[in-house]
């Protein structure tokens, strides 16, 4: 057996934790969360390339242009699904290594695509499918973490991993901008593009947003295949892990994961070109990292306060207070073309997205909680050896619908964008997407607060 997998891991022994468990746990956390982090920028580097196509002599639609942006959500969901899974199957240091150096493919793919304004858009339609491999990375990452700590850590824990990781949005949102407006990369990353704005002749290198990353993410998934480690008790194959697809509360936490992260991924998304369409004269660019980076920020607060005060109730005040975040939004919108305040748009838009981080990171501490709870009731008086199979179980199960709810959620990145883009076909505004949000965010109220807020709720929490 490799020396990177561990033969006895007992996170719920005290002695165990503090003899070695721990630090063990946290070496294998802090190489995980930077390969999550590039994973994210991955995934959202065509939120911010595509406002700058029409520099590189790109001609593209509007309509097209959101395509671009929603289906890197689209496919990064839909590989969470599979993702959810393999952890398990393959073990956590194997496939983190593996999943991370898969990054280096839109990376590449996009650094030579963009060279070329020629470049056809079914070609680029592929490569923001292929962004979609870093959404994947998500899933299988956070079930991998929960593996590692007790019960009494796994809110900070899986915090840190997701809100750090997270903060691969703002940055992929920050740096672009940056690398794409001189010729960093010297002679490797090619010519740059030259274009006209109010009459002065400027030049971008658009293909650094995809080049940028390779050395990066070659570092972090070597990191990952000499550093990290592979649980052996956490071996599980899909037949039983499946075994979630039965759990009423598998379901219920993706309703709500939905809520909480679909909005994150989804804003991120999409705020640009939002931004883009409803304020003329802003450049969306400058503005677009803030609110995933204060996400990314309240991700480990959500958890920690969690681990404190229970996740549901944090979870269930998380919803109520998004939707009054929503209404702001409504009223500082332009409407008819009249009126509109970009600054307070931006404010609503910013504490929106402080509490999606909050949600993402109560909903995950929850998870963890109800699964062991259900576990070890259905192994009450059933001795010592029921009671440490229930231990097994729930941290198996527990992390499936880490991964598994973390897959559906993202869909949100694919269907807000869409929404947005939606509502101003049929309609001429927005506002219509954003009350379709709180309608969807007054359910994830009803269904915390029934299942798991209340006093003598089912499944406190």
């Amino acid at each position: 057996m490799s020396s990177h997998v561990i033969k006895r891991w007992e996170p719920e022994n005290p002695a165990f934790w503090q003899k070695e468990g721990a630090r063990i746990a946290n070496r294998n956390l802090w190489i995980s969360i930077p390969a999550l982090m590039l994973a994210f920028s991955v995934w959202m580097l065509w939120s911010v390339v595509v406002v700058n196509l029409d520099k590189a002599g790109f001609t593209l639609s509007k309509n097209q242009m959101f395509w671009l942006t929603a289906l890197p959500a689209l496919s990064g969901a839909t590989l969470r699904i599979f993702y959810s899974f393999l952890v398990p199957i393959f073990g956590g240091r194997k496939w983190t290594a593996i999943s991370t150096a898969s990054l280096l493919i839109p990376a590449f793919g996009m650094g030579f695509a963009l060279q070329d304004p020629t470049t056809s858009y079914p070609t680029l339609l592929a490569l923001a499918l292929l962004c979609g491999l870093g959404g994947g990375n998500f899933s299988s990452s956070m079930a991998n973490i929960s593996f590692f700590f007790p019960k009494a850590k796994k809110g900070l824990a899986t915090g840190l991993n997701a809100g750090i990781g997270n903060l691969g949005v703002s940055l992929v949102q920050f740096v672009v901008p940056v690398v794409i407006t001189g010729a960093f990369l010297g002679g490797f990353g090619g010519d740059g593009h030259v274009f006209v704005k109010d009459g002065v002749e400027k030049t971008i290198w658009l293909q650094n947003a995809g080049f940028i990353w390779v050395p990066f993410i070659a570092v972090a998934a070597l990191a990952a295949w000499f550093g990290m480690n592979d649980i052996a008790d956490a071996k599980a194959s899909f037949a039983d892990q499946a075994v979630i697809f039965k759990r009423k509360h598998n379901w219920l936490m993706c309703w709500l994961y939905i809520g909480t992260f679909g909005s994150f991924i989804g804003f991120s998304a999409g705020l640009a070109m939002l931004t883009k369409s409803q304020f003329e004269g802003i450049n969306p660019t400058t503005y677009a990292f803030l609110g995933p980076l204060v996400g990314a920020l309240t991700r480990p607060i959500g958890g920690w306060i969690s681990d404190k005060v229970g996740g549901a109730r944090v979870t269930l005040w998380v919803f109520v207070a998004m939707i009054m975040a929503v209404l702001g939004v409504l009223q500082f919108l332009p409407h008819g073309g009249v009126g509109g305040n970009f600054y307070g748009f931006l404010a609503m838009f910013i504490v929106l997205f402080a509490l999606t981080g909050i949600g993402n990171g109560s909903t995950f501490r929850m998870i963890p909680v109800i699964f062991l709870t259900e576990r070890q009731r259905a192994a009450n008086g059933k001795g010592d050896k029921a009671q440490k199979q229930a231990l097994l179980d729930a941290g198996k199960e527990s992390a499936a619908v880490l991964g598994f709810s973390g897959a559906i959620g993202a869909y949100g990145g694919f269907f807000i964008p869409k929404s947005f883009g939606t509502s101003i076909d049929l309609t001429g505004g927005v506002d219509a997407a954003l009350y379709a949000f709180i309608a969807f965010y007054l359910s994830c109220v009803v269904i915390t607060w029934w299942c798991y807020a209340r006093k003598n709720a089912a499944m406190p929490c």
